[in-house]
Formats: C-alpha cells, structure tokens, sequence
C-alpha cells in the first residue's frame, strides 16, 4: 500500500481511519514532492484568484464581514481583498465563501465529488492569526497543509460516494480542514485525533442546496461554513476539549450505522501527495467540473451553428453517469445557483454567444428566450465509455461529447473531449491559463503596485515558499 498506511491497529485508542488521518497529518512529508509542492502554489494562485473575483458579486459581498456590524478584531486574521480584520474562525468561513462562491475553483472527482482548495479558508485564515501572534509562518508552511488537506479529502473520496446518501461533501473540507489546522496549532497526537473525532461526529450537511427544486446560493457558502466549523473543532481541541475514539464505529450511535447505511468507509489506498497533483483545475470555465469538456466541445460547435440557431432540430449531449445524475436539469432554473449546475444550461450559452463567464449566469443572459430554446432540444444520455474511463485510476477522464442536429437533416461533427485543459494530461497547455486567470482576477481587486510585487513572488517556488504569510496577506488586503 502505497502512503500512510490507513490500517495501522496498533495504537486502539481511536478508530483505525481517525488515526490515519492524524498521523498523515502530523508525520508525513509531503515536501518531498517537488511536482505536489509546485502544483500547490499554482492551486493557492487559483484559488485566490477565484475569491478575488468573488468580490465582483453583491451576493457573495453581502454576507461577508464579521457576524454582527462592528465585531472586528485588531490582529486578528485578515481577509483578502478586503479591509475585514476577523476572529480567525470568521475569517475562515469570509475566505472560504468567497473561493467557492463562482464554483470555479479546483475539483476532485471519484465516488464522491469535491472542491479541495475550499480548506484554504481555514488554512490561510489560521497562518495568518498565528504569524500576527508571534509563530512565524511562511507560504512554505500554507503549501504543506493545502497538500495534506487535499490528499485526505481525495483519498476518502475515491471508493467512498457520500452523495449515494444524500450527504453533501463539504463534510471533508471540515474534516481535513480539523486534521490539518489542529497540526498547525500544534496539537498532540491525540489533540488531532480529538479534533477529527469532532468533525466526524459533526456528520454532514444535506445534499438538498444542490438540486431541483431547491438548488440555491448555500451551495455557495457551505465550503466556507465547513472550512471554519474545521478551524473552530481544531482550536477545541487545542484548549484540550475531549475526543470520541469510535466516532465512526460505534454501534447505533457512529458515522457508519447513522449515516451510512451502516456501511465501512473503504479505502484502496493511503495518503501520500497523489490528490494534488492529479488536482482538476477550472481553467476555461466557472461551470461544474462534470460539464467542462461539454463547454469547451459547444465553443467549438459555436461558428458553425450561431447563424443557423433556428434551424436547429436537436441537439445531443453524451456523458457520464455521474453528470447524468447531477447536472442533467429540465425544466425553470431559478437563480445563478440552479444555472451553474444545468448541465444543458452550460451548453447553450456557448453554442449562443462563444463563451461562458460567471456573468453569464445571471438573469440578464438567463432571460435571452434563445438559451430555454435550445435546452428544450437538448437530449442527454450517459456514455458508457465516458463512465469507465471517469472511474479508471489511471484516466480519471471527465469525458463530453457535443453533435447539433438541424432540421434539414444535415448536423455538425460530433465534437468529443476526454480531458478538460483543467486535467493533470493537459497541465503544459493549462497552466499558463491558470496563470492568466490568477492575474486577470488579481489586478481586478488589488492595487497595482501590490498585484506586481504579489505576481513577481508567485512567478518563482522558492522566492513564494520563503515569503511570510503576513507580507503576502499585507499584500492582498485594502
């Protein structure tokens, strides 16, 4: 088995998974991957390049700042992009919603579906409040916690399919947003392993937000929520609050027989560097990860159809199963929230106008008879193909394809994409986009002397991980 071992019964205090995750926490590496740590840096670029842009939008704006008007802090944690000084638990959940706000931050697909750069939130907020009170903390420091975060949502990810019970994924930004913030507050091993107890015990809130009829803006904010109730389990157990060793076995009482259809959690493998660089980013477009390729296949459709959108008979979407089940959407589409996970939505406003933005989920473009027009003649079916190779190790693939029929019989090609630019397979072609995405959404929030300096640290590894985290949050605050 390849990483920590994750069924190590030697130490029987707490269950076999709680004792993994803290002793990955505590004692693995993960420096020693120059690709994870490199890859980590692009992924911190991304993903405050996607909060950054966040602040666009009076939604996100409006339900930011501390819980009640006048209860910042002095030296507290900063929020960047802003003039908020928070608690740090305040200032994990501001962060963590502006990241996952446009759902263009990472993606990691398996059994289960996630966003591991939503722990950022926690991670960035608690280096910050421990380098203002005197625990030098540098970027290096906020690079190897992201690694571990996202490995130990990865990797429970893989085999294990929370969605199947209705439970929202957000659950492992909190548990791995626990394991890694109490390991930074330097907690003992069994303060960790108290801390993810918690976040266990906390079990997890209802996939309900994220689909018809009620999809809506917590979907939004809920990563946030996670990423601080994370920091908060952590500084529980820090002040020494007690841990509940079988918090996933108990009989009756724990995660398996509540919340799991009394089901074990399964595991093919251990925890190393592997989730970040195999990381998914959103490169193109603030759509759901499952409908990338489908994107980027109907911009290329778009000069051959926008003069003939009339005279379109039909148009057919092949997919996985997964995006089948959670982003095939008919019918009204309520609010931006409902937009950004309609799988047929996301091929329309490309085939229409050649792009797709964050804006373009609005009511604005929304309203154009155009866009329900052409949802209205859309067919989606799953591709066999395209779930088997999603599910391989070694493709992970997140395969679309598009083909418009017109009413005269003739149609386009079948446009078909296995990869999205996103993918660890197109990393040369994809990161200098990230790059630009991270600049263009940088520059629009920050002044222009501070962006320079921020871009010239990000452009080189060892310059960024020797920066202190109080010198680049300097930077990113008004």
């Amino acid at each position: 088995m390849s990483g920590f071992d994750l069924f190590d019964a030697t130490r029987p205090n707490y269950d076999r998974v709680i004792q993994s995750i803290a002793d990955f926490a505590l004692g693995y590496d993960v420096a020693v991957s120059n690709e994870a740590m490199a890859t980590a840096r692009h992924c911190w670029m991304d993903t405050i390049g996607c909060g950054l842009y966040a602040l666009n939008f009076p939604a996100c704006v409006n339900l930011l700042g501390p819980v009640v008007p006048g209860a910042e802090m002095v030296c507290g944690a900063r929020v960047p992009g802003t003039g908020y000084d928070l608690d740090p638990v305040r200032a994990a959940w501001n962060l963590g919603a502006m990241v996952r706000w446009l759902d263009y931050n990472d993606t990691w697909l398996a059994a289960e579906w996630g966003h591991p750069s939503d722990s950022l939130g926690a991670i960035f907020s608690l280096a910050d409040y421990l380098g203002r009170s005197g625990q030098s903390q540098q970027m290096r420091d906020v690079l190897i916690a992201m690694i571990k975060a996202h490995e130990i949502q990865g990797v429970i990810a893989l085999e294990n399919g929370f969605n199947r019970v209705g439970l929202d994924h957000v659950m492992l930004v909190r548990i791995a947003s626990a394991a890694v913030c109490a390991q930074m507050l330097g907690c003992s091993r069994d303060e960790v392993c108290a801390a993810i107890s918690h976040a266990w015990i906390d079990g997890s809130a209802l996939r309900t937000y994220r689909h018809a009829p009620n999809t809506g803006s917590r979907k939004s904010w809920a990563a946030g929520d996670a990423s601080a109730r994370g920091l908060f389990l952590a500084l529980m157990a820090k002040r020494g609050e007690m841990g509940y060793p079988s918090a996933l076995t108990a009989n009756t009482w724990g995660f398996h027989d509540v919340l799991f259809r009394k089901k074990e959690l399964k595991f093919n493998q251990g925890f190393s560097t592997y989730v970040m660089e195999n990381i998914l980013f959103k490169v193109s477009f603030p759509a759901e990860f499952h409908a990338q390729t489908a994107v980027e296949a109907a911009l290329q459709l778009h000069p051959e159809v926008i003069d003939r959108l009339d005279a379109i008979e039909h148009i057919l979407l092949k997919t996985q199963e997964s995006a089948d089940r959670i982003i095939n959407k008919t019918g009204p589409l309520d609010n931006p929230a409902d937009r950004d996970h309609c799988l047929q939505y996301m091929v329309a406003i490309p085939l229409i106008f050649g792009r797709l933005t964050a804006e373009d989920y609005e009511d604005e473009i929304a309203m154009d008879p155009r866009v329900d027009d052409l949802r209205e003649k859309m067919e989606v079916v799953e591709d066999e193909r395209f779930t088997h190779e999603y599910l391989a190790p070694d493709k992970r693939a997140i395969g679309n394809s598009v083909q418009v029929i017109f009413k005269d019989g003739s149609s386009t090609e079948e446009v078909s994409i296995d990869y999205p630019v996103g993918h660890r397979r197109r990393r040369d072609e994809g990161i200098p986009l990230l790059l630009e995405k991270f600049e263009r959404y940088l520059r629009g929030a920050i002044n222009e002397s501070n962006a320079d300096r921020i871009l010239e640290i990000c452009g080189d590894q060892s310059t960024f991980q020797s920066t202190s985290v109080d010198a680049m949050m300097e930077l990113l605050v008004k």
